[in-house]
């Protein structure tokens, strides 16, 4: 599905932000690519989207280089939600807003099928339409601009910093939403997120950088228990992994609350009969 061999960027004039990247990501799966400010992270997303092209190497999406793919047919494939839906969105009404999308990947021509496809994005994330983006909160106006980019069914979203500036609610509802894709549609989803319990809840595989080179790529439970390499990445694993690890034993394979719940009852019930 997405393939980088050996792929470097570096701005003009800069030192390279990305340098000798190589993986694999297959579809269907839910990646987070993780990192501190400056790893690099939103220049490799927008290298998978098209948006950047590589200095060097070669990076691939449904088989299709992205040096020489057009960018209405990138379009197709890949969907990219901003950090900043305000650097999105550019017309008046939300409606126009999805429209807009539809008329730009799908034609003109498709007038009746984008007007269907647009009130039914609508209905599924409850707006009227007519309100104007820009009156809306951030939470409302990151909505419409996924609804935007999720109204063509791209084969590959990829969501920079989705949750930033969410209360627990937005950040719930859209994360839900993105999930239900990727476990029923099949979409695959790479997401640059700093929230690290939102890549526990929801993304399956992490891969790590640091200093625009990748350090790790693995199972996101494995790759949070990683002491060590969380370290060296300068991040910090999700409360309930640090509490797990820092209880030992038993407790340091649990990956949610539940099951670190039920293993303390456990461990109680051992004590109480002892």
């Amino acid at each position: 599905m997405i393939r980088a061999e050996n792929v470097s960027y570096g701005y003009t004039g800069l030192a390279r932000t990305v340098e000798d990247l190589s993986f694999h990501i297959k579809a269907g799966e839910f990646a987070a690519i993780l990192g501190e400010n400056g790893a690099g992270k939103t220049t490799t997303v927008k290298l998978i989207d098209g948006l950047l092209l590589p200095t060097s190497g070669k990076m691939f999406v449904n088989g299709l280089d992205t040096a020489k793919t057009r960018v209405s047919e990138r379009a197709k494939q890949v969907g990219f939600l901003f950090q900043n839906p305000d650097r999105q969105i550019c017309r008046n009404t939300v409606r126009d807003e999805i429209a807009f999308s539809l008329r730009a990947v799908w034609g003109k021509k498709e007038g009746e099928r984008i007007e269907e496809r647009t009130e039914e994005m609508l209905s599924l994330f409850g707006f009227t339409g007519d309100e104007e983006p820009f009156s809306l909160s951030r939470g409302l106006r990151q909505q419409a601009a996924l609804m935007s980019v999720l109204a063509v069914k791209p084969s590959v979203l990829i969501l920079d910093e989705p949750t930033t500036g969410l209360d627990y609610r937005e950040c719930t509802r859209i994360m839900e939403f993105i999930r239900e894709l990727n476990e029923k549609e099949g979409t695959t989803v790479v997401m640059v997120c700093h929230d690290m319990e939102v890549v526990l809840d929801y993304a399956k595989r992490a891969l790590v950088m640091a200093g625009g080179r990748l350090l790790a790529d693995g199972d996101v439970h494995d790759i949070f228990r990683d002491a060590a390499l969380m370290e060296k990445a300068s991040l910090l694993p999700p409360q309930i992994v640090r509490v797990a690890s820092a209880l030992g034993g038993e407790f340091a394979e649990a990956d949610d609350a539940e099951t670190l719940a039920s293993l303390a009852a456990a461990a109680h019930e051992r004590r109480k009969r002892a």
